[in-house]
C-alpha cells in the first residue's frame, strides 16, 4: 500500500460531496446505526474520544466515520490516517474502510485506472507509522534513514554479546546469564517507553541508596530495596552499552522507534505541521493500550491545542496490558492532551449497545465492571440489542478435584459438538497456560479437534517443555528446576531419595570449594559481610558430572569419596545422562536448528511421538513441529542467532505472553485453547473458562515491584506516575502500605481481564473451578469470579450443573495419593495390548527353555501363536513364508497394534515407582502371570534399546558371545532352510532372544510407519497467487503440483535461457525497436532449452522471418497481465498482441511463440497447452474492457512456421471449475476435452492433495 507521508495532500475543493444526511449513509451501507453510533460518526471534524464498550461495533463506527467525512466532501480518502496495534487489525480496518467506501459509492471500482489508482486511507500500526516517520524526518534529530529494525533474534543475540563483552565486575547482578539478558532488554524497553535516560535512572538510584543508608532496614522486604537499586544501577550501565552497540550497527528496535519519534515530535514542531497538513483526519484505535511515549508522539504531532480532528477509540475496562507498558490514563486524559482550537477539552462520546452477547451475559459483565465504571469517566453499562434481553446463558460448576473439572469441561464441549455446535465456534480461555496439556489431552480423547494457540501455550505442553528443559540445562549449569524435570520425568525416573542425595552432593561441592579459605579470618569476615559469592551456585548439573569421574571397583560398585548411598540404578542413569549432556554441549556453538534437532535425536523425543499411534501423539507431533517452526523463524531473522538468545526469547514470551507471542487462532474448525489475554478482540459462540479458583483467576500474583526487581523502573520516573502507588516512607509501615496498594492495583488489573474474558461469548459461557488442585496440600475453592457466576445463575440467569461441598478440615488432597498414576507424558499405553505382548514374551521365553515346535507347544496362547507365526526367528526355527499367501493377505506386513511396553516394574529400585502400573486384564491366564520371568533391566528405557551403562563399564554386547543372530531367509522353493536340521541344537539363548525380539519390534514399527505413510494424503494449500505456468501444471498433474508446493526444489539452470536472451534482444530490434521490458530469463521468448547452440539460434531467427508475423507490427509486446479466478490471482505475460481495426470494431490476436523442436513432450503431452491461451485471452479481454469473442489466440511454432489456433478456448466458468476442481457439467459444450486431473470441487482456499 502506498504510504503518502511525503506526498502532497489533495485539495478539499476537489472532493465531491455524495452523502448529505445520516439516513442516506445508513441506507448506502445497509447498517441500522444506533443513535450513539450516529452521533460518533457524524460529529464535526474536531478532537473527540469514543469510549466503546465490548461488542459495541467500534470498527464499524470508525469505517463509517471515514465514509461520512469523505462522502460529505470534508476530506479526501488519502487524507485519512488510521493507527492500530497489529497488522491483522490494520488489515481488517483497511478492508472495512475500503469496502464501505465502495458500498457507499464514494469509490467507484468500475472506473479505476490501474495506472492512476484513487487515493486510499493510510491504515498502519503505531510502530510502522513511527518507523516511517523516522525514515522521512529522522535526519532532523540525527537518525539515519538507513537504520534497520531489530528482529527479536537480533535483540537477544546482541544483548547476550553486550553482557559477555562488558568489563564488569557487576556484583549486584546475581541472576543467571539468560535471565540477565531478559532483565537488560526489559529495563531498556521501560526506559524507552517513558523517555527516561539511563543517566537519570542511575542518578535516582544513587540518591535512593544514600537515603536508605540512613533508614533502618528491619525486614527482608526493606533489605531488598538497596539490592534492587544496586542491580538497577549496574543494569543501566549495561543499557548504555547495549544502546551504543545498536548505534554502532545502525540498528533500532520497536522501543527506539517510538522513543525517537516522540523526541522528534516534541522537539521539531515543523514535522507536526507537515503531518497535520497531509492527514486532515486521524483515527486512533485501542487507545487505552498506548504507552506514554506513544501518547507524547501523537500529541506532539496532532495535539498541542491545534484542534486537529483526532478520534481516539478505546475502553478503559479492557486495558489489560499495563504490565507491558500500556497506560490507561492516556484514554482518561485524552480530552486534556488533545484540546480543541479554542482550548476546551475534547468531546467525549460513548458506545454502550452490545450487539454480540445476550442480555443475561451482559448483566454478569456489568456487575463485574461496576468498580471500573466508577474509576473512569464516560464508561456506561453495556446494553443488549433490542430483542436480546433474555438471550445468553451461563453454566457453572465447582468440582471436587482438578481432574474432575477437566473431565466436566471436556464432556461439556463434546456434548456441544455432538449436538451441532461447530468446534471452531468454541474456545477455552485460561488465566495461564499451565492446564493446556490436560485440556488438550481430554478433548483429543473425546475425538474433539483442538488447537493450542500461541508460543506461551506451546511451552506448557510436555513434549515442548522437555525439549526446552534439556536446552536450558545445556546452556545454564544452574538450571536446577529444568534438570529436576528431566530426572524425575518418564525417561530417567529418579526417585526422591536419589534426587535428595544428588542435591546433597551439589551442596558438598560448593562447600568443598570454600575449604581452602576456611582458615583465613579475613576471608570468613568478608563472606559474613558480603554474603555468598554469586559464582558459588549450587548446581545439580555439576553434581551430575561427578558420576562421569566415579571409578568402579571389581564388583561394579562405585568408589565414592563422600559415601552417599545412591542406588545402583541411579548411578548408572546419572552417568548416562551426564555423558549425554556432555556430548550435546559440544554442539552449542552450532546453528540453533542444528542444536534443537540434535537434542531431539539424542533424547529420542521425536521417536517417542512417531512410534505411537495415539491420536494425541499425532497432535503432539504437530505441536513439536509448530515449535520448531517458531525456532526456525527466530533463527532465520538473524544468521547468528544461537541457543542462548532463543532461550531468552522463550522466557520473555512466556512472561509477557502478548509481547512477543503474536500468534492468533487459525481458521481451522477446531476448539481453540488460549490464554485470556490473547482473547481480546475475538469472539465465539461458546466460551469455557476453567480454573476459576482462589489465587488463580483472579490471580494474586502481581506485577514485579520496582522495590524488589532491578529490571523495573521506579514509579516516580514513569510518565504515568500519578496513576500508580509509591512508597511514602522507607520504613516497615511505609513499605507495607505500598505493597497493599500494589495488591489493590493488581485486583483492578484482574478485574479488567475478567471483564474481557466474560464478554467474549455470544450465547453460552461455561465456567468452572475445583477444591483440590493437582498438587496442592490446601484446598483452593471458588474464586470471587466463580462465586459471582454462581450467584448470577442462582438468580435465574443460568444453570449450576455441579457445586461440591468444601472439604473437611483434616481431609487430604486425593490427587496426592494418586501421584504417578496419571501421567500426561509419555502417552499412556493400551493395557490390553501390553498384556498380550507380555503373554507372548512369556511364551517365547518358556519355549526357549524347552525347544519345540512353536505351534504345537501346549502352553501357547493365541497371542503367542500369532507372534510365533509372525516372528519365527525368535523361536530358533526357520520358517518359509508362502509368497502367494503373503501377497493375498491385505494386512501383510501387519501394522503394530500399539506401543511396545517401555519398561517393567522390576527394572527399578524400590524407591522409584513406575508411572504406569495398571493391573492386567482379568481374563489373562493366572498360570501365565505366575510364570512371567523377572525381566532384566536391559529394557528400562523406552526411548533407546541400549541399556544405560556407566562410562568405563563393560556393555552387554561385550559379555554376550552370541548377541547377533542373522535372520535366515526362506528357500526359494519353499523347502526348509538348510540350517533347519540344526535348528533344535541351536536354540537361542535368552540374550539372543531379546536381541531378535528387539529386531522384530523395529520391523513392526517400520512396516507400520510405511503403511501409514502410503495411506496418508497430505493437504497442501494452493497459493493465493499463481502464474499461468503453475495453473497449467495444476491442471495437468495436481498431485505433482501439490508435491512441488509442499517441497519446492530449485530448477536446474538451462543454457538455452542465455541464448533466449539474445533471441529476445534480436526480436526487440526486429519488431520496430519497440521498448520491451526487462524480463527474467525464464520469462523470455525463445528461452527454451532446445536452442542448442549459436548456429541453432541463427536458424531460429531465419525461421521467424518466414512467419507471417515477421512483417506485422504488434500492438503490444511482453504484456504483463493478471486475472482473478475463483478468488486467486493468475499472473502471466503475453508474448505479443496484434490489433486489427479501431474503436468498437477492433479485434485482437494474442500470440505465444514456441521455439521447441517438437509439438509434444516426452510423455506425449502437448508442449502448447490451450489452457495458457485461454487465461491470456480472458485476462486481455477484461483488461481492455472488450468481449472475449473479439480476442483470438494462437501458438506460433517458430521453427516450422505453423500457427495453431484451438477451436474452442475455455471461458471464465470453465477456468473457475478447473481451479475449484469442480466436476464438468452434464452436457458440456462441444470443443476440446477439458484438462485432466482437476476433479472434486474445492473452495478457493482448499488445498491441493499429495496423492498416496
Amino acid at each position: 500500500m502506498r504510504h503518502p507521508l511525503s506526498a502532497g495532500a489533495a485539495s478539499l475543493s476537489e472532493v465531491p460531496a455524495r452523502i448529505t444526511d445520516p439516513e442516506q449513509l445508513k441506507e448506502l451501507l445497509g447498517i441500522p446505526f444506533t443513535p450513539e453510533q450516529t452521533a460518533c460518526i457524524t460529529a464535526p471534524p474536531a478532537p473527540q474520544v469514543i469510549v466503546a464498550g465490548a461488542g459495541s461495533g467500534k470498527t464499524t463506527v470508525m469505517a463509517a466515520r471515514v465514509v461520512w467525512l469523505v462522502g460529505t466532501g470534508q476530506v479526501a480518502p488519502e487524507q485519512v490516517l488510521g493507527l492500530t496495534f497489529t497488522n491483522k487489525a490494520a488489515g481488517e480496518l483497511a478492508e472495512r474502510v475500503r469496502k464501505a467506501l465502495v458500498k457507499a459509492g464514494v469509490t467507484d471500482p468500475d472506473v479505476i485506472d490501474p495506472d492512476n489508482p484513487p487515493g486510499e486511507p493510510v491504515i498502519s500500526t503505531y510502530h510502522a507509522f513511527a518507523g516511517r516517520l523516522l525514515t522521512d524526518h529522522g535526519l532532523r534529530i540525527g537518525v539515519e534513514p538507513t537504520a534497520r529494525l531489530l528482529a527479536d533474534a537480533t535483540r537477544f543475540q546482541l544483548a547476550a554479546r553486550v553482557l559477555r563483552e562488558a568489563p564488569g565486575p557487576y556484583p549486584a547482578l546475581t541472576r543467571s546469564f539468560s535471565h540477565l539478558i531478559r532483565d537488560l532488554l526489559a529495563l531498556d524497553a521501560e526506559l524507552a517507553e517513558h523517555l527516561v535516560r539511563p543517566e537519570e535512572l542511575r542518578a535516582y538510584d544513587t540518591e535512593l541508596l544514600n537515603t536508605l543508608q540512613r533508614a533502618k532496614l528491619t525486614n527482608a522486604d526493606l533489605r531488598k530495596v538497596p539490592e534492587a537499586a544496586e542491580a538497577r544501577r549496574e543494569l543501566a550501565e549495561l543499557v548504555v552499552r547495549y544502546r551504543a552497540a545498536k548505534r554502532d550497527r545502525d540498528l533500532l528496535d520497536f522501543g527506539d522507534q517510538i522513543a525517537l519519534s516522540a523526541t522528534l515530535a516534541r522537539s521539531r514542531p515543523e514535522v507536526g505541521a507537515i503531518l497535520r497538513d497531509e492527514f486532515r483526519v486521524v483515527l486512533l484505535d485501542e487507545y487505552q493500550d498506548t504507552s506514554v511515549a506513544q501518547r507524547i508522539l501523537l500529541a506532539g504531532l496532532f495535539g498541542g491545542g491545534t484542534g486537529h480532528p483526532v478520534t481516539a477509540v478505546g475502553d478503559p475496562c479492557q486495558a489489560i496490558y499495563g504490565w507491558r507498558g500500556a497506560s490507561v490514563a492516556n484514554l482518561d486524559d485524552f480530552p486534556e492532551h488533545f484540546p480543541g482550537a479554542d482550548g476546551r477539552p475534547a468531546a467525549r462520546f460513548a458506545l454502550s449497545e452490545n450487539r454480540r452477547s445476550g442480555g443475561r451475559l451482559l448483566d454478569l459483565a456489568n456487575g463485574l465492571a461496576e468498580p471500573l465504571r466508577a474509576m473512569h469517566a464516560g464508561v456506561e453499562a453495556l446494553r443488549p440489542a433490542p430483542g436480546a434481553e433474555r438471550d445468553g446463558i451461563v453454566r457453572c460448576a465447582l468440582l471436587r478435584t482438578h481432574a474432575e473439572e477437566i473431565d466436566w469441561l471436556a464432556d461439556s464441549v463434546a456434548h456441544l459438538v455432538d449436538t451441532g455446535t461447530a468446534p471452531g465456534e468454541i474456545a477455552v480461555l485460561c488465566r495461564t497456560a499451565a492446564d493446556f496439556a490436560e485440556i488438550q489431552g481430554a478433548l483429543v480423547a473425546r475425538d474433539i479437534p483442538v488447537e493450542v494457540v500461541g508460543l506461551s501455550g506451546l511451552l506448557h505442553l510436555p513434549e515442548v517443555a522437555d525439549l526446552v528443559a534439556v536446552c536450558e540445562v545445556l546452556q545454564d549449569p544452574g538450571a536446577n528446576a529444568s534438570l529436576v524435570r528431566l530426572l524425575t520425568g518418564p525417561r530417567w525416573r529418579i526417585g526422591p531419595r536419589d534426587l535428595a542425595l544428588l542435591g546433597r552432593r551439589a551442596r558438598l561441592l560448593v562447600a568443598h570449594a570454600r575449604v581452602a579459605d576456611e582458615d583465613d579470618p579475613d576471608r570468613r569476615l568478608a563472606e559474613a559481610v558480603e554474603g555468598v559469592d554469586p559464582a558459588e551456585v549450587i548446581s545439580l548439573a555439576d553434581a551430575l558430572d561427578t558420576f562421569l569421574e566415579t571409578p568402579f571397583d571389581a564388583d561394579g560398585a562405585a568408589a565414592d569419596d563422600d559415601g552417599l548411598p545412591f542406588s545402583a540404578d541411579a548411578r548408572v542413569r546419572f552417568a548416562r545422562l551426564a555423558a549425554e549432556l556432555r556430548d550435546l554441549r559440544r554442539s552449542l556453538s552450532d546453528p540453533l536448528m542444528d542444536v534443537l534437532h540434535r537434542v531431539l535425536a539424542v533424547t529420542g523425543l521425536e521417536i517417542e511421538l512417531s512410534a505411537s499411534p495415539h491420536a494425541l501423539a499425532a497432535r503432539r507431533r504437530e505441536t513439536l513441529s509448530n515449535f520448531l517452526d517458531i525456532a526456525a523463524s527466530f533463527a532465520a531473522s538473524e544468521g547468528e542467532a544461537g541457543l542462548l538468545a532463543f532461550l531468552g526469547f522463550l522466557r520473555t514470551a512466556a512472561e509477557y505472553e502478548n509481547g512477543l507471542d503474536n500468534a492468533l487462532p487459525g481458521g481451522e474448525n477446531t476448539v481453540k485453547v488460549l490464554t485470556a489475554h490473547k482473547s481480546k478482540g475475538l469472539e465465539w459462540d461458546v466460551v469455557a473458562v476453567p480454573g476459576l479458583v482462589t489465587g488463580t483467576f483472579p490471580s494474586t500474583q502481581g506485577r514485579d515491584k520496582w522495590t524488589a526487581q532491578g529490571k523495573v523502573l521506579p514509579h516516580t520516573l514513569r510518565g504515568d506516575a500519578a496513576t500508580l502507588p509509591d512508597v511514602e516512607a522507607w520504613d516497615k509501615d511505609g513499605l507495607r502500605a505500598f505493597h497493599e496498594a500494589m495488591k489493590d492495583h493488581q485486583r483492578t488489573e484482574e478485574l479488567r481481564l475478567g471483564y474481557v474474558t466474560f464478554t467474549r461469548p455470544r450465547s453460552l459461557l461455561l465456567a468452572s473451578g475445583h477444591w483440590w488442585g493437582p498438587s496442592q496440600k490446601r484446598p483452593r475453592g471458588p474464586s470471587d469470579f466463580l462465586q459471582a457466576l454462581h450467584d448470577h445463575c442462582a438468580a435465574g440467569h443460568g444453570e449450576i450443573e455441579a457445586w461440591a461441598d468444601a472439604p473437611e478440615e483434616d481431609e487430604e488432597n486425593p490427587a496426592l495419593r494418586q501421584t504417578g498414576t496419571d501421567q500426561a507424558w509419555p502417552l499412556p499405553l493400551d493395557e490390553a495390548a501390553t498384556a498380550r505382548r507380555r503373554a507372548a514374551a512369556a511364551t517365547v521365553l518358556a519355549h526357549l527353555e524347552e525347544p519345540a515346535d512353536p505351534v504345537a507347544y501346549t502352553g501357547t496362547t493365541d497371542a503367542a501363536r500369532a507372534h510365533a507365526e509372525s516372528h519365527p526367528s525368535a523361536y530358533g526355527t526357520p520358517h518359509a513364508y508362502d509368497a502367494a499367501a503373503a501377497h493375498n493377505d491385505p494386512d501383510w506386513p501387519p501394522p503394530p497394534e500399539d506401543d511396545e511396553p517401555p519398561y517393567e516394574a522390576g527394572d527399578f529400585p524400590e524407591d522409584v515407582e513406575p508411572p504406569y502400573d495398571g493391573d492386567f486384564p482379568e481374563d489373562l491366564p493366572e498360570d501365565l502371570l505366575e510364570d512371567l520371568p523377572a525381566e532384566d533391566a536391559a529394557d528400562w528405557d523406552s526411548w533407546t534399546p541400549q541399556r544405560p551403562t556407566a562410562p568405563g563399564r563393560p556393555t552387554d554386547s561385550q559379555t554376550a558371545p552370541h548377541a547377533r543372530v542373522p535372520h535366515q531367509s526362506p528357500s526359494p522353493d519353499g523347502r526348509p532352510h538348510p540350517a533347519a536340521a540344526d535348528a533344535d541344537a541351536d536354540a537361542l539363548t535368552p540374550e539372543e532372544a531379546r536381541t531378535v525380539a528387539s529386531w522384530d519390534r523395529d520391523l513392526d514399527a517400520l512396516t507400520g510407519e510405511l503403511l501409514r505413510a502410503r495411506e496418508a494424503v497430505s493437504d497442501v494449500p494452493v497459493p493465493p497467487s499463481l502464474t499461468a505456468s503453475q495453473l497449467l501444471r495444476l491442471a495437468a498433474d495436481p498431485d505433482g503440483f501439490a508435491q512441488e508446493l509442499a517441497r519446492p526444489m530449485p530448477r536446474p539452470p538451462q543454457r538455452g535461457a542465455r541464448r533466449g536472451t539474445r533471441f529476445h534482444a534480436w526480436l526487440e530490434t526486429r519488431l520496430d525497436a519497440l521498448q520491451l521490458p526487462m524480463l527474467d530469463p525464464e520469462e523470455l521468448p525463445g528461452s527454451d532449452a532446445e536452442i542448442a547452440d549459436e548456429r541453432d539460434l541463427e536458424a531460429l531467427k531465419e525461421a521467424f522471418e518466414r512467419t507471417p508475423y515477421a512483417h506485422r507490427t504488434p500492438y503490444r509486446v511482453e504484456v504483463p497481465v493478471q486475472l482473478v479466478i475463483a478468488g486467486r490471482v493468475i499472473r502471466g505475460r503475453i508474448d505479443a498482441v496484434y490489433k486489427d481495426g479501431d474503436g468498437d470494431d477492433a479485434t485482437y490476436e494474442i500470440i505465444d511463440w514456441k521455439t521447441g523442436r517438437t509439438r509434444t513432450r516426452a510423455g506425449g503431452d502437448p508442449v502448447a497447452d490451450p489452457l495458457q491461451l485461454a487465461v491470456y485471452r480472458l485476462a486481455w479481454a477484461e483488461q481492455q474492457g472488450v468481449p472475449p469473442e473479439s480476442v483470438r489466440a494462437a501458438f506460433v511454432h517458430v521453427r516450422s512456421g505453423e500457427t495453431v489456433r484451438p477451436d474452442r478456448l475455455p471461458g471464465r466458468p470453465e477456468l473457475e471449475r478447473l481451479l475449484l476442481a469442480q466436476p464438468e457439467p452434464q452436457n458440456p459444450a462441444p470443443g476440446p476435452a477439458q484438462p485432466q486431473g482437476a476433479a472434486a470441487e474445492e473452495p478457493p482456499d482448499h488445498p491441493a492433495h499429495v496423492g498416496r
